[in-house]
């Protein structure tokens, strides 16, 4: 069983940063893919980044490519999501995933967090 608890949210201006932080029990964090979603109201989930066990693998996705950057450390058992230049349009709830294998679809991660609130005010 793997336990995710995130934190980092918040409000913030356009054009403002973040960094996100997902902690996580167990001891074979670093067997794991781990990624990150959001979920705007009204919205389907969206993959934003996954990153491998050994943190040479990074996936972005599209609309916030350029923008952010999923790391992980393995001996704090955590990742992160840094995300700059920061808009509206990126407000959502944020959360992050894990499972043994990548993939860009929510549905086939095991574990979950239970999110973190990202505002971004224009």
């Amino acid at each position: 069983q793997v336990q995710l608890v995130e934190s980092g949210g918040g409000l913030v201006q356009t054009g403002g940063s973040l960094r996100l932080s997902c902690a996580t029990s167990g001891r074979t964090f670093s067997s794991y893919f781990m990624a990150w979603f959001r979920q705007a109201p009204g919205k389907e989930r969206e993959f934003v980044a996954a990153i491998s066990g050994s943190g040479v693998r990074r996936i972005y996705a599209d609309s916030m490519k350029g923008r952010i950057t999923i790391s992980r450390d393995n001996a704090k058992n955590t990742v992160y999501l840094q995300m700059n230049s920061l808009k509206p349009e990126d407000t959502a709830v944020y959360y992050c995933a894990a499972d043994r294998q990548y993939s860009g679809r929510g549905a086939d991660y095991d574990y979950w967090g239970q999110g973190t609130q990202v505002t971004v005010s224009s």
